[in-house]
């Protein structure tokens, strides 16, 4: 090979290698690598010293009692330390509770997992490619091909408010891919399903919610919107480049204390949480654990089985890119080996 070309190939090598390490996320690599604390409070002081606002953390293991574990700050601007009973908005974790609801009333006969949303919803038909493939059983599952509404360009810019709003934004739009032949997750299969079930009923899922769940597993520290909550218990919500807190924003999340999500996950994988015959309808069509995010707050919601723990872990912190996501990911892996390094 030429001499000149092979100098050529070996400094665009280095100058490629040079650029990569410019954009490895370093910080993320760091915090992964750095020696695990003793304890799970250590490590959440490291995560608000280094990284983010506010951060709460349940653990409850087998019959022990549940432990929460604060760090950083409920209200930054008022220098409010962070509180373990605080509200906290938990997005896409509310996911966990419509699958549920969805589950109820399968079990209950109003409708089958193999409806077709054409059936369930007649006056989307024309309105919605697919609507007579699409299945229940689809729209739970992320397996429908409908357009994501959240993905509209600006969306979270000022979110509109009702569900017809939202509906609007992918209503007359082609199909990601035909219905059941891949999987894409979509924030319109969940909306959908709380209006198949306000439709079915003749009332509200919110209530169906209250009185199938919440109410008989005593969780009386979650609820469905701002309105219902007293702002100064809802911790914080910040996003980097902002500088105001953002808790007033209405995103439409569902609203929890940290003790109610994780007592909320103990019942749901450990049974409590259904009635006789759901339990194997609810674990042939979704998962037992969760994650949200949105502006302001991200939170995560997992079970260890082979240390029988439920871990829930709430961050106020939040950015464009998906950094702190991230790291928030990160985080509650290194927690999680802490407990297992436990006797």
């Amino acid at each position: 090979m030429n001499k000149n070309l092979t100098s050529l190939i070996r400094a665009l090598l280095l100058i490629g290698t040079v650029v990569s390490l410019f954009f490895v996320p370093w910080p993320i690599v760091t915090t992964w690598l750095t020696p695990l604390p003793d304890t799970v409070q250590q490590q959440i002081e490291e995560a608000t010293r280094s990284h983010f606002d506010g951060m709460l953390v349940y653990v409850q293991q087998g019959e022990h009692e549940a432990q929460i574990y604060t760090s950083g700050w409920h209200d930054r601007d008022n220098k409010v330390p962070a509180r373990p009973d605080a509200l906290f908005k938990i997005a896409s974790i509310s996911k966990l509770y419509i699958a549920l609801a969805t589950t109820k009333l399968v079990s209950d006969g109003h409708v089958s997992l193999d409806d077709t949303l054409d059936k369930l919803l007649p006056r989307l038909t024309h309105q919605i490619d697919y609507a007579d493939k699409i299945t229940l059983k689809m729209l739970v599952q992320h397996r429908s091909g409908l357009p994501n509404y959240t993905d509209t360009p600006d969306y979270w810019m000022e979110p509109p408010a009702s569900m017809e709003e939202k509906l609007s934004l992918i209503l007359d739009k082609p199909a990601d891919f035909e219905p059941g032949t891949d999987y894409a997750y979509c924030n319109t299969n969940y909306l959908l399903l709380a209006e198949i079930i306000n439709t079915t009923l003749g009332h509200s899922y919110q209530g169906f919610i209250k009185e199938r769940i919440l109410q008989p597993l005593n969780l009386d520290q979650t609820y469905f919107s701002l309105t219902e909550v007293d702002m100064n218990h809802l911790m914080g919500g910040y996003y980097v480049g902002v500088q105001s807190d953002i808790k007033g924003n209405n995103y439409g999340s569902m609203i929890a204390s940290i003790s109610d999500v994780g007592r909320f996950i103990r019942a749901l994988n450990d049974g409590a949480a259904f009635a006789p015959g759901e339990q194997a309808i609810y674990s042939s069509i979704y998962e037992f654990e969760h994650g949200g995010l949105i502006p302001g707050y991200q939170s995560l919601a997992e079970y260890h089985p082979d240390i029988d723990t439920v871990v829930v872990q709430f961050v106020n912190t939040t950015d464009f890119n998906g950094y702190e996501w991230n790291l928030s990911e990160v985080y509650i892996n290194r927690i999680v080996d802490i407990l297992k390094k436990k006797p």
